[in-house]
């Protein structure tokens, strides 16, 4: 168990509380900020609060089958590593590769961001099944040559962002002047690619705006993509294509249409529009929508085994956790990440014994109320 000198950790909150105390303050904002007011990002784990389970009771099995699959891909519980950028500010010294070992070591999926800090191929060495998450660039020659590279590191799967046609306004990242990573940290899939032609995006901290080198390409947002993209994606790749930041039911309709092989449930974790709905809150809609057609994940706001529980029920395949990795990453390093999927996976179990459900797959919709 960490510990520090004020404290020690019992459940996923607990980690934020050590990493705010060991991070930079600046760096801690990054992570922990929305966007504008922060309303999505407080909604977010409001929402989880707000819903009450209902157990089924004299079930007569044993403890809950936990371990299942993902698109083919094998997974010890419904739990994935949500994409987010930047690993080396919370862990200087491995970053990304501290975090993969802890999901190898856990048997859990990691979606690898675009904007990391060390490259995919340094992530796959260290282990285990990655997803690997794009920005599609207008740029679609650079586009195909981070599917390749992808693909060559034995990713499994593909996440193409696309709540992200322009940047979210973050006035913590204001406030603080932090627009750019700090020297010798950089997104390091976007090396060696030479300068990208048009407007740099700023995509948070760290699109190396204002000190491109020529070795580090700039991350471009753009509301030019579009699902002419998403179908020329699924023409030069084999690999499952899941579509992340999906909150309306008429886009879930038309990407299923389009031939993409899930969704994510997301609202990017509160930092791009901020007022929209929190995730739990539109997963049944968008499970209505779907039909059951392509597995469904969701992020934003889980903390709890209970919040696991609930987007189970209510039609997700797996949850996926940002933000208490890297609190468990900035705590401890691979340790502290470890930690953190172990507490996540104790609790999963005792909701799972406690709602009578064998496995994930036993949860009924009707176990959720509010």
């Amino acid at each position: 168990m960490i510990r520090t000198t004020h404290m020690e950790v019992f459940n996923l909150r607990d980690f934020e509380d050590v990493a705010r105390e060991k991070l930079d303050p600046v760096f801690y904002d990054y992570f922990a900020s929305g966007a504008q007011d922060e309303v999505t990002l407080a909604a977010n784990e409001a929402a989880f609060r707000r819903l009450a389970l209902v157990p089924r009771i004299l079930r007569g099995h044993g403890p809950p089958r936990l371990a299942g699959s993902v698109l083919g891909c094998e997974s010890s519980m419904p739990v994935l590593l949500a994409p987010t950028a930047f690993h080396r500010l919370a862990w200087p010294s491995e970053g990304e590769a501290a975090t993969a070992r802890a999901a190898r070591e856990a048997g859990v999926i990691m979606i690898a961001a675009m904007l990391s800090t060390i490259t995919i191929e340094e992530i796959a060495v260290a282990g285990g099944t990655q997803w690997f998450q794009l920005y599609i660039q207008p740029d679609l020659g650079f586009t195909e040559s981070l599917v390749r590279r992808a693909e060559a590191a034995g990713c499994r799967a593909l996440v193409v962002t696309v709540d992200s046609p322009a940047l979210g306004r973050n006035e913590r990242g204001d406030r603080n002047d932090f627009h750019d990573l700090p020297p010798g940290i950089y997104c390091a899939n976007m090396r060696g690619t030479g300068r990208s032609d048009g407007q740099n995006a700023g995509h948070g901290a760290g699109s190396d705006a204002g000190r491109n080198d020529g070795h580090v390409r700039q991350v471009r947002l753009s509301p030019e993509i579009s699902w002419k993209h998403v179908e020329w994606l699924r023409g030069v790749t084999r690999l499952p294509i899941l579509l992340k930041g999906v909150l309306h039911p008429a886009d879930a309709v038309q990407a299923v249409a389009s031939g993409v092989d899930g969704l994510i449930v997301s609202n990017h974790g509160g930092r791009q529009l901020d007022t929209t709905p929190a995730t739990i809150d539109r997963l049944p809609v968008i499970a209505d929508a779907v039909g059951g057609q392509v597995p469904l994940l969701l992020d934003g706001g889980v903390r709890r085994g209970t919040d696991v529980v609930k987007a189970l029920a209510l039609g997700a395949s797996a949850v996926a956790l940002g933000r208490p990795v890297l609190w468990g990453l900035a705590s401890g390093g691979s340790d502290g990440v470890a930690q953190v999927l172990s507490l996540l996976r104790r609790e999963l179990e005792n909701a799972l014994t406690l709602c009578g459900a064998d496995s994930p797959g036993a949860l009924t919709k009707d176990q959720v109320v509010g």
